[in-house]
């Protein structure tokens, strides 16, 4: 049996210059094609966003009626839950709603919102951060000024937007991270450099939590079952090994 022919015609100069050009414009066609795609995806999503609205407002409705959910939800997230320490968790038992409400043209920007029952740290029911993208691709935040109770910090969590300078940004994001008197949660909130955690935390919130809370929240429970039935199991082998011994 003959070996198959793998000899590979060879062209010329010329013949491949004219490939070369083809091959160019086959992959203009093609992105081309992915540009529309690109730009009916995201009409359909714009279409199904509002459709999702009434839902994900019923569901807010039901989530604010059940004590200690949202504290529940952040502890609960594996990427979350690391950074969050005492301080976030005293604030974030008084939170019981978070809502996302995307931009009209969805690549432009969101926003979120969250409601805090009354509290001994802050004087605001609601506080919201923004954030926007430019047809530029420029991303600039803005947030709530935070009204605290304790008057020495409210100079600390005063609203800023806009384009900042290099160094003006790497400052406010040093300040931001050892400024961490009430936790995580409020240095992301009030810090508006949007640099490295602070964008990443928005967006675990956005595109993680909010689509889907229910399933952190239940994790605690599913977590605490697991501990119960483990302490069973312990209680059995060491009821079995004093069997052992007496025999």
């Amino acid at each position: 049996m003959s070996a198959p022919n793998t000899k590979q015609i060879k062209l010329d100069e010329a013949e491949m210059q004219k490939a070369f050009e083809v091959i160019g414009d086959v992959q203009n066609e093609i992105d081309r094609l992915n540009e529309q795609a690109s730009e009916e995806i995201l009409q359909v999503e714009q279409k199904y966003n509002k459709l999702r609205q009434p839902n994900y407002k019923k569901r807010s409705d039901l989530i604010s009626k059940i004590p200690s959910f949202w504290i529940s939800v952040f502890l609960n997230h594996p990427q979350l839950s690391g950074h969050l320490d005492q301080n976030d968790e005293n604030i974030l038992q008084y939170l019981k709603r978070v809502d996302v409400e995307e931009h009209d043209d969805i690549k432009s920007g969101y926003r979120i919102k969250f409601t805090f029952d009354t509290n001994q740290y802050f004087e605001n029911d609601v506080i919201v951060k923004e954030i926007s993208v430019s047809e530029s691709s420029e991303t600039t935040c803005k947030s709530t000024p935070i009204r605290w109770k304790n008057e020495s910090k409210n100079g600390q969590s005063a609203s800023n937007s806009g384009k900042k300078s290099d160094g003006e940004t790497r400052k406010r994001a040093h300040e931001a991270e050892n400024n961490n008197d009430h936790g995580a949660f409020m240095a992301w909130f009030t810090d508006t450099s949007n640099e490295g955690n602070n964008e990443e935390f928005g967006e675990i919130i956005k595109d993680d939590i909010f689509v889907n809370p229910l399933q952190y929240y239940l994790a605690a429970t599913t977590n605490d079952g697991d501990d119960e039935s483990g302490g069973e199991n312990d209680e059995d082998d060491d009821l079995e090994e004093k069997d052992d011994d007496q025999e």
